[in-house]
């Protein structure tokens, strides 16, 4: 099984890198992408990405909330780094209106000018999306022929929001948001309706700890060996096998990111 989206270059894995990762890989884990939020840590996921280039790959990207560090050298920079065979999306990008950490004018400046470069450089999306659909969607929609692939990485939108992002063949990620019992009610049922081929799991570690697992860490970090549990889930809500599953989001996962075939 394949996590699309992990957030190897946080401080919560400094002090544990390797338990972590050996503890993914006994649990089934058998790749993940390490997602990029800042040039920093984007710089810091293709170094880790290098440690071993048949499990690591990576993302490059300005995240919403920190969108008013874009910037033209960052921009400049991003475009030279991108070339890098361990980069395999532009993101995590997009817009943020539930927290703002940036303003509105920001987050959209800098959304769009990564969705130009993506365009640019014909390279898959990771994108993010909270309280935002109608600007999400506006700012994207005039490139969706043009880009490579995209993912809608950590969804919890609506009905409606889901329809929309399936009308444009749009990749959806699902994270441990449903394993809690009061925000992950509604995203629950709307588990079966997303196409086999458009699907993809994640655990978005260290953040979304699944809250039903059992016993719960006291740390209450998330990592990618919950992978499997959040799996269980999914597979439970689309009355499928885990194994069947687990093959068919890997599937979708290496051909999101066009990975070498060798990735089960």
């Amino acid at each position: 099984m394949f996590d699309i989206g992990v957030n190897l270059t946080s401080q919560e894995f400094i002090k544990d890198y390797d338990k972590v990762v050996k503890r993914a890989r006994e649990a089934g884990v058998t790749g993940m992408i390490i997602i990029g939020t800042t040039m920093l840590n984007s710089r810091q996921a293709i170094i880790l990405a290098e440690k071993d280039v048949e499990y690591f790959w990576s993302t490059i990207g300005i995240h919403p909330h920190y969108a008013s560090t874009w910037s033209k050298k960052i921009h400049s920079e991003m475009r030279k780094l991108a070339v890098d065979p361990r980069i395999v999306a532009i993101g995590e990008c997009g817009l943020d209106f539930y927290r703002n950490f940036s303003t509105k004018k920001e987050q959209r400046y800098a959304f769009q000018a990564q969705i130009e470069l993506a365009t640019e450089l014909y390279m898959p999306v990771f994108l993010h999306c909270r309280n935002a659909h109608k600007d999400f969607m506006s700012i994207l929609a005039p490139w969706i022929s043009s880009l490579k692939a995209t993912l809608v990485h950590c969804f919890t939108g609506t009905q409606s929001e889901l329809e929309v992002y399936l009308e444009h063949d749009f990749y959806i990620g699902i994270t441990g948001w449903i394993c809690d019992k009061k925000r992950g009610e509604d995203l629950c049922k709307l588990i079966p309706l997303i196409p086999s081929n458009r699907l993809v799991i994640e655990t978005d570690s260290p953040w979304l700890i699944p809250k039903d697992i059992f016993p719960m860490p006291s740390s209450r970090r998330n990592e990618p060996s919950f992978l499997p549990h959040i799996m269980q889930k999914v597979a439970m809500l689309r009355g499928v096998n885990i194994s069947h599953l687990s093959n068919t989001t890997t599937f979708n996962a290496r051909k999101l990111f066009n990975l070498s075939s060798n990735i089960r």
